[in-house]
């Protein structure tokens, strides 16, 4: 699995680190930073989770 993220589009609602909080993080202005981007199957339904309910749908997970 591998994750990125577009910064630029996110708007900063929280809901991937809300959902995934062991590979997504909030920088000081409050947008998406990925803190793993090839996370293991243990994180990998958050992650699903976390880009699904991403109200700007930044989050792009390629299996």
């Amino acid at each position: 699995m591998k994750v990125t993220v577009d910064k630029d589009m996110c708007i900063g609602a929280g809901q991937c680190v809300v959902t995934a909080p062991d590979v997504f993080d909030q920088d000081d202005d409050g947008f998406v930073e990925v803190l793993n981007e090839s996370p293991g199957e243990g994180d990998a339904e958050a992650v699903r989770d976390a880009a699904h309910v991403c109200p700007a749908r930044v989050i792009t997970v390629e299996e």
